[in-house]
C-alpha cells in the first residue's frame, strides 16, 4: 500500500482523498499557494507544505514545485484529484521517472485519451461507436473536402481541449473556412495546439457517460453510467446516475463495449467515457482519464467508493470487485454547488459568512466551506457538490428539494436558486431526463430568472 500521498490540488477534492487515505491509513501532504493557507483539508493532512503564488501557474501547475515538495516531504506517491495537473501526461511522466506512484493511467493512456482525434481512432478499434467525423486533423487546406463528406449542420472542435473551447457549430459551407480558422487560434491560445477536427453536429443528444476502472494488467470493470445532460455553455450543472429512459439492451452493450476497451489497453485506474445519446445511439466523444467531479452519483448507486479503488490499484492490488458483484441501488442526483451569481453566472468570491450543511439518510455533502473561510478569486467556482440518494429518481429529487432549503451559504451569492427555484421545479425535467440544450434554451432563457439573492 502506499504510504505517503502528495494530494496535488485544493478545495473539496483535496478532502475527498484525505477521507479516503485516512480509511486505508495512508499518510498525507496537503500542499497550498499563498491563497489557500486557510484550505479545510490542510487542518487533517499529515504534513503540509506551501508551493507558490496564487496563480496557478506558479503553484498548482508547477510540475517542479510539485516533485520537490514530494521529495521534501517522502511522500511516495501522487494523487493529481482533478482539473489542474491530473490530465497531463508529462507530470505523470515526471511523477514516475522520480520514482513515485502516480495515483492514475499511464501516461501514454493520458496522451492518448487526451488527443481527441487518437483517442476517437482508438475507440473505433476497439468497437466503441463514434459520431461521424472527419479523418484526422482538419486544416484550412481539407476542410471543404472533409465538411463536404460528413455534411452540415457540423461541428468543429479542438483535438486537445475542452469545456467548450475552440468549439463551433457550422451550418453552411460558405461559414466553414473562418470558422476553422477562429477554432484553430481559440484551440492554439487555450491548449497551445491548434490541431481541430469537425464531426456530425447532433441536434439534441444528451451526454451520457460510463464509469470504468481498469487494474492496469488487462482487466475491468464498469460502474454503470451517468447523465449529465444538464449544462450551461458546455459546463455540467447537475448530474444523475444510472441515466434515465435508456434501454437495458442499448445501455448493456455501451457497457461492455468500454471495458473491453480498458481491457486492449491494459487501462490503469479510473477512467470515464463521454457519450452523447440521441434517437437511442451512443455516440463516444471523449475519454477522461481521472476521478470526475461527478463521481458521487456513481458511489451513491454502487456502494463502491471510487478514489479508495485508485489508491488500491495505484498500490497494486488491482480490482476490488467482480463485474458481476456491482449492482444499482435506487437513484442518485448531484447539484454542483457554484459561487456565482444565479443571474449573471458571475463569480462571487468572498467570506462566508454563516454555512450550515443539510443532513439526512441519503443527503451528502461534499464540500471544503466553514464559516468565516475566505473564497478566493484565482481558482474554480465551484465550493460544493450536494448529492441526495432515493430508491427511485423521484424521491431522489423530493430530497434534494428538501436539502436545498437547508443548505446555508451566506456572505457571497450562490447558484443555490438555480437548483432550487428552476431545474427541481421544472416539470418537464422532474418527469424524464432533458437534452443538453435544455437548461440554456428552456430555463435559462426564461423571462423569470431566479432572484439575485446572497445565500
Amino acid at each position: 500500500m502506499i504510504k505517503k500521498l502528495l494530494i496535488a490540488n485544493r478545495g473539496e477534492i483535496a478532502l475527498r482523498i484525505v477521507r479516503a487515505c485516512k480509511q486505508l491509513g495512508i499518510q498525507t501532504v496537503g500542499v497550498y499557494s499563498t491563497a489557500d493557507d486557510n484550505l479545510m483539508h490542510l487542518r487533517f493532512v499529515d504534513e503540509s507544505i506551501c508551493i507558490g503564488k496564487p496563480n496557478a501557474s506558479q503553484s498548482y501547475l508547477n510540475i517542479d514545485t510539485i516533485l520537490t515538495a514530494a521529495e521534501i516531504s517522502g511522500a511516495d506517491a501522487i494523487h493529481p484529484g482533478y482539473g489542474f495537473l491530473s490530465e497531463n501526461a508529462e507530470f505523470a511522466e515526471r511523477v514516475e521517472e522520480a520514482g513515485l506512484t502516480f495515483v492514475g493511467p499511464a501516461p501514454e493512456h493520458i496522451r492518448l485519451m487526451g488527443n481527441k482525434i487518437s483517442a476517437i481512432n482508438a475507440m473505433k478499434k476497439a468497437g466503441v461507436p463514434t459520431v461521424p467525423g472527419s479523418v484526422g486533423s482538419v486544416t484550412l487546406a481539407n476542410a471543404e473536402e472533409q465538411a463536404k463528406a460528413i455534411g452540415f449542420p457540423l461541428l468543429i472542435k479542438a483535438a486537445a481541449g475542452g469545456g467548450g473551447r475552440g468549439m463551433r457549430v457550422v451550418e453552411r459551407l460558405e461559414q466553414l473556412l473562418s470558422q476553422v480558422q477562429a477554432a484553430k487560434q481559440e484551440a492554439e491560445l487555450w491548449f497551445g495546439d491548434d490541431s481541430v477536427y469537425m464531426e456530425r453536429f447532433l441536434k439534441n443528444p444528451r451526454h451520457v457517460e460510463v464509469q470504468v476502472l481498469g487494474d492496469g494488467e488487462g482487466n475491468a470493470i464498469h460502474l454503470f453510467d451517468r447523465d449529465c445532460s444538464l449544462q450551461r455553455r458546455h459546463q455540467k450543472v447537475l448530474e444523475e446516475a444510472p441515466a434515465p429512459e435508456i434501454p437495458d439492451d442499448i445501455k448493456e452493450p455501451i457497457l461492455q463495449a468500454c471495458v473491453r476497451a480498458c481491457e486492449q489497453i491494459n487501462y490503469r485506474g479510473a477512467g470515464t467515457f463521454e457519450f452523447l445519446y440521441e434517437d437511442e445511439q451512443f455516440f463516444f466523444i471523449e475519454m477522461n482519464t481521472r476521478v470526475q467531479v461527478e463521481h458521487p452519483v456513481t458511489e451513491m448507486i454502487t456502494g463502491i467508493d471510487v478514489v479508495v479503488e485508485q489508491l488500491k490499484i495505484a498500490s497494486g492490488y488491482g480490482l476490488s470487485y467482480r463485474q458481476n458483484e456491482i449492482e444499482i441501488r435506487g437513484h442518485a442526483i448531484e447539484c454542483r454547488i457554484n459561487a456565482e451569481d444565479p443571474v449573471t453566472f458571475l463569480p462571487s468570491p468572498g467570506t462566508v459568512t454563516h454555512f450550515f450543511m443539510p443532513n439526512g439518510n441519503g443527503v451528502r455533502f461534499d464540500s471544503h466551506l466553514y464559516p468565516n473561510y475566505a473564497i478566493p478569486t484565482f481558482y474554480d467556482s465551484l465550493i460544493g457538490k450536494l448529492i441526495c440518494h432515493g430508491q427511485t429518481r423521484e424521491q431522489a429529487i423530493a430530497k434534494l428539494r428538501h436539502a436545498l432549503d437547508e443548505l446555508i451559504i451566506t456572505g457571497i451569492k450562490t447558484n443555490v436558486p438555480l437548483h432550487r427555484d428552476v431545474i427541481l421545479q421544472d416539470e418537464a425535467f422532474c418527469k424524464q431526463a432533458q437534452n443538453i440544450h435544455y437548461l440554456e434554451k428552456n430555463l435559462l432563457s426564461q423571462p423569470e430568472t431566479p432572484k439575485t439573492e446572497t445565500e
